[in-house]
């Protein structure tokens, strides 16, 4: 069986090379996915064979062997041993052929390459934040082409599921612990992300980008981003930390309502708390709300949201009041 599965593996190794997608499957935008389109459409065109087989015996045993008038039923055949051979071998060998390629992927996705670029990945109701080596923060996962990327996972709140169909990876993201998940974008490109585990109300809105870059292009816009404090007047700065933190997902900048307060004229004014009192929304108010925000929650609003203490510093901090100063 050796040759046969020399064969698979030399087709399935350069698919990813050819494949863009059709009809089942987006197209294959990384060094793994060749494998796993392979092994989806061995698996589906298998299924459709035995199902045409498996019918048309159907029909041909129904119209031979009904029932009419003047025939007897007769007695049953004795078995045929090298019918059950057969029947009985050939799902064996391709169950075993789909077992070997579908564990060899496996483990070429569980296993980064140890040269491999870290990104920390965070998940919170409902906004992704990309953490790179430098501390920098990102709403949207940048990469460089051709480099093996590895991503550390973890929510800060309940479960998600990181997904990007063009490459074919998806992972658990669990509060309380790590998972990694690896991959190798091929080609320069943008790719969607999802998360495939419901989360709560805005759990269909909880999506974000992979920018693939070009050669070279990755490290010179690390180096442009990671300073925007410095460059970006502070409410600028400010109104880009609100997307890229996650303020977004459940504070609106319009005076809707959200899974929190909206940010709408906040900034300066009364505003009751649960349990009785009120407090004025000023700046050391807006820091603990972000450092500690279950100290004072606004009445009507549920104590959800996770703690950013650690996670953010006091300069991207003084950006969000300046631009919470200009939301009159």
């Amino acid at each position: 069986m050796s040759a046969p599965v020399d064969s698979l593996a030399a087709q399935a190794a350069g698919l990813h090379a050819t494949s863009g997608g059709g009809f089942w499957l987006p197209p294959a935008a990384s060094t793994t996915a060749g494998e796993v389109d392979w092994l989806f459409k061995f698996i589906f065109v298998i299924s459709c064979v035995f199902f045409l087989l498996i019918v048309a015996l159907i029909v041909l045993f129904v119209v031979r062997y009904r029932r009419r008038p003047g025939r007897e039923a007769e007695p049953s055949v004795t078995h045929n041993h090298w019918l059950e051979v057969t029947w009985t071998g050939i799902p064996v060998i391709l169950v075993l052929i789909i077992f070997y390629f579908g564990f060899r992927g496996y483990m070429d996705v569980a296993t980064p390459p140890g040269n491999a670029y870290e990104i920390q990945v965070v998940a919170q109701r409902w906004n992704w934040s990309f953490v790179y080596p430098n501390g920098y923060v990102d709403g949207t996962l940048h990469v460089p082409v051709g480099v093996p990327i590895r991503l550390i996972l973890t929510s800060e709140d309940v479960i998600h599921g990181f997904y990007v169909p063009d490459f074919r990876i998806k992972k658990d993201v669990v509060p309380g612990r790590y998972n990694k998940v690896w991959f190798q974008a091929d080609k320069p490109g943008e790719h969607q992300i999802y998360c495939t585990q419901y989360c709560g109300l805005k759990h269909s809105e909880m999506l974000s980008t992979v920018v693939v870059h070009e050669q070279g292009g990755f490290e010179k816009w690390l180096a442009g981003a990671s300073d925007f404090l410095t460059k970006l007047p502070p409410d600028q700065a400010g109104a880009r930390l609100y997307k890229s933190r996650g303020c977004a997902s459940c504070h609106s900048v319009n005076g809707s309502p959200g899974v929190g307060p909206t940010f709408l004229g906040v900034f300066g004014h009364e505003v009751e708390l649960n349990g009785g009192g009120e407090v004025i929304a000023d700046e050391n108010y807006v820091r603990e709300s972000i450092l500690d925000p279950g100290a004072k929650v606004v009445r009507g609003f549920q104590p959800v949201m996770p703690t950013f203490k650690g996670r953010i510093s006091d300069a991207e901090i003084a950006a969000i009041i300046a631009y919470l100063k200009t939301l009159k």
